[in-house]
């Protein structure tokens, strides 16, 4: 961004099926690179690949799915609309056998409110519709920028419980971008820590915790020991 550089040099592989959270201070980049992995933004230097096709690429054939931090749900259209906005648009790239929101909608406890417009609804709700709008294509990929940081802790913990939920049975690769660790922990198999501005991955930590992960996992010593780790090396990186 003119002579600022957000992201210095960032060398990240995310294997299928993958859940990879990024941590790191405010402003280091993170939301940058997500964006540039999504095709929103182009690097100045280097190159991103997804299964070997430019970000672009992957986009246009419905192959990446991104969840922003606020849900931008459109106010004109009920929940149900909002839900299957994604496959109303660009038709012709929609993949075959894809999950039918309305039964999404029913798994995340929507199915009373399919009716309803974004106004009616409290700020957790808006954003499990921004999820099933998100898993509705079934994309292999899914990018998510911060989407939990604006509701409150009871609220935000429920929701990382049921984003765990949706992805494991599926397969989903997902690239996750939070300020939380207990967050990052509960989700990932790996945590990408980045440096301040310009940021870039000074640690790679596998999250050795057992699958499926359930709510109780996060009142163990071993979750508490992760999450310790997690926040030295964030801390470590900080002070490069």
């Amino acid at each position: 961004f003119g002579d600022l550089q957000a992201v210095a040099n960032v060398d990240l592989d995310v294997r299928p099926g993958e859940v990879v959270t990024v941590i790191g201070p405010s402003g280091c980049g993170k939301t940058t690179l997500l964006r540039m992995i999504a095709g929103l933004e182009a690097p100045t230097a280097g190159a991103i690949t997804i299964d070997g096709e430019a970000p672009a690429a992957a986009k246009a054939h419905k192959r990446i799915a991104w969840v922003p931090q606020a849900p931008a749900l459109l106010p004109w259209r009920t929940v149900e609309a909002n839900a299957r906005l994604l496959l109303d648009l660009n038709v012709d790239a929609n993949p075959t056998g894809t999950p039918d929101p309305v039964e999404l909608l029913e798994r995340v406890g929507l199915t009373d409110f399919r009716e309803a417009y974004p106004h009616e609804l409290s700020g957790g709700m808006q954003q499990r519709v921004g999820l099933v709008r998100a898993f509705a294509i079934d994309a292999p990929i899914l990018l998510m920028d911060e989407p939990f940081a604006a509701l409150d802790e009871m609220t935000r913990t429920d929701m990382r419980h049921l984003l765990g939920r949706l992805c494991e049975p599926l397969g989903t690769t997902v690239l996750f971008v939070t300020h939380s660790i207990p967050e990052a922990t509960f989700l990932s198999d790996r945590v990408a820590v980045m440096s301040q501005r310009p940021g870039l991955v000074t640690d790679d930590v596998r999250i050795d915790l057992p699958h499926p992960r359930t709510p109780e996992l996060e009142d163990t010593d071993r979750f508490f020991h992760v999450t310790t780790g997690l926040r030295r090396s964030l801390a470590s990186g900080m002070q490069r």
